[in-house]
């Protein structure tokens, strides 16, 4: 799951080698939390956040499938 969230981030920004995933548990979840370069933060949330949606859409649909609760929190 990891590294699909870094694949489609690494896919948007202009700086992909600052792109982070930090993986931690919390309140039966699993939460990613994704930060990238300052100038990025815009372009991974997109505008009205439908970048953002998608990407949490993607990554929800997938844990579905392995029967897991995931957040996907963008650090700004």
């Amino acid at each position: 799951m990891k590294e699909l969230i870094q694949v489609i981030a690494k896919a948007l920004v202009d700086h992909p080698e600052d792109v982070r995933v930090e993986e931690t548990e919390k309140d039966h979840a699993v939460v990613y939390e994704l930060s990238v370069h300052p100038e990025d933060v815009g372009k991974v949330i997109g505008k009205q956040g439908r970048i953002a949606k998608a990407m949490r859409t993607v990554v929800t649909s997938v844990a579905v499938k392995m029967n897991k609760k995931v957040i996907v929190d963008i650090q700004s």
